[in-house]
């Protein structure tokens, strides 16, 4: 039984009056479960065996605002199954599926998520983009910024870099830059109080002030990034008014060119999830004003400059992309293309930058800020060779991209042991770079020598 605090109680009376009974037994009700699918992966509108197995193992209902989200039975444990490892899933609780639903990003859109971590709202993003445009997932906590871009790779994204900076410093990088923009702000978290008991043990109307304030100061950074005609997801897993109605009140308030297009609350006594609020704002002005490129101090690196090339020689990029590109016609199958974008060289590591089709967006403007993710991971350059990354392999969609590949069960437990980190055989004897799939759907690498397949699973994912 979970026991609320009275001041809690105390205030969703006052706001709910005669629906707070309703709304204060829906805590004796079992916590919702909810997964989205990865539509680079698979897509629920055209259904197929893959879909319906899904349905029959995890028990699986639509939610009615996510196309691609669904319910889960909690007892089934989704985030065990091979599937989740390949990246066909995103474990997110229902009513959070919301915000990105209402922001309604499209391909070609140039999308900041502000504070992204564990990237549910990010792959969420990143399924609508469809691989087109660019998203920048932002988390200042480093911690926090770990998961989330590791979530970003798990699920394939390609035109994703992953950064963690204050709000202020990136509204100083990217003035009215973004097309659409998610703020899921830190909040008080009392839509979290059925799975989680430290939101409760954490909860205050201190607290809940301390989150309005901080939130606003969030959103002011925001609306400086926003571009004209731009549109703004303001979205909580809280209840009060403070830090939803009030707070945007106040940013209307403060920013007369911004105008509220709508509102949305989810209650757990009226729909199937834990509640959340959304509201959208839209930045007046013309939507197609050119994006604002950097100026002045901001647009100068502020460390050490990446791949700087040696007199007379070529830059590290070059050299690090030719050997790629080596391990890419030994590996890949004929007619594999990366996506546009600009090699970068962090350390031995190669990237490739997103480079989205008419944007001022380069290597230069992530200089002097902290990067995990700069784009696709490619491969690690070793001496005179390539190494393939774990996240190129969960990029591909099917099997008939790499030359080489061994198919897995996901009921043989062979996907078991290879993503515990063994050995497992090849159908035929054979060598080189092979692609591990489950169900044809890429795993990560395997280098295959006779029947055997050395596993490259990455040691800190390993099971």
């Amino acid at each position: 039984m979970i026991r609320l605090p009275e001041a809690y109680i105390q205030q969703m009376q006052m706001q709910l009056q005669e629906r707070a009974e309703a709304f204060l037994r829906s805590y004796e009700q079992p916590r919702t479960q909810g997964l989205r699918m990865n539509p680079a992966k698979i897509d629920p509108r055209s259904g197929g065996p893959v879909l319906e197995r899904l349905r029959d193992t995890f028990g699986l209902e639509p939610v009615p605002w996510c196309e691609t989200g669904f319910y889960y039975r909690e007892e089934t444990k989704p985030g065990k199954h091979p599937y989740h490892a390949a990246g066909l899933y995103y474990i997110q609780e229902p009513s959070a599926m919301s915000a990105v639903e209402l922001l309604d990003p499209q391909p070609g859109d140039i999308v900041l998520d502000l504070a992204a971590a564990p990237g549910g709202k990010s792959t969420h993003i990143a399924g609508k983009l469809a691989g087109q445009g660019l998203l920048i997932s932002n988390e200042i906590h480093p911690v926090r910024a770990k998961s989330l871009s590791e979530n970003i790779e798990r699920m394939g994204v390609t035109n994703a870099v992953v950064v963690s900076a204050a709000p202020q410093q990136l509204a100083e990088r990217f003035p009215r830059f973004f097309d659409k923009m998610m703020v899921d702000a830190p909040c008080s978290g009392e839509g979290m109080f059925r799975k989680d008991p430290e939101a409760i043990a954490e909860w205050s109307p201190a607290h809940v002030e301390m989150c309005a304030a901080r939130q606003l100061d969030i959103l002011q950074s925001a609306v400086a990034m926003l571009k004209p005609g731009g549109r703004l997801a303001y979205s909580t897993c809280t209840f009060n008014e403070q830090e939803n109605e009030r707070t945007v009140n106040e940013l209307l308030r403060q920013y007369p060119q911004l105008q509220l297009e709508r509102t949305e609350r989810i209650w757990p006594h009226l729909h199937r999830g834990e509640g959340h609020f959304v509201a959208v704002l839209r930045l007046k002005g013309m939507p197609d004003e050119p994006h604002a490129a950097m100026t002045g101090s901001a647009a100068q690196p502020r460390t050490r400059q990446v791949g700087k090339a040696k007199r007379g020689g070529s830059r590290p990029e070059e050299a690090a992309m030719r050997l790629f590109q080596r391990f890419a016609e030994e590996a890949l199958a004929a007619g594999f293309e990366l996506p546009p974008g600009e090699p970068v060289l962090f350390g031995e590591q190669l990237y490739l930058l997103p480079a989205p089709a008419g944007i001022p967006f380069g290597s230069a403007m992530l200089q002097g800020l902290k990067t995990l993710r700069p784009g696709l991971h490619l491969a690690e350059v070793k001496k005179d060779r390539a190494e393939p990354a774990h996240a190129l392999a969960l990029a591909l969609t099917n099997a008939a991209q790499a030359r080489l590949a061994v198919d897995l069960a996901a009921g043989s437990g062979e996907a078991e042991r290879y993503l515990r980190g063994e050995t497992v055989d090849g159908p035929e004897a054979r060598s080189g770079w092979t692609l591990v799939t489950v169900d044809g759907f890429p795993l990560g690498w395997g280098k295959q020598s006779g029947t055997q397949v050395k596993n490259h699973y990455p040691k800190g994912l390993r099971r």
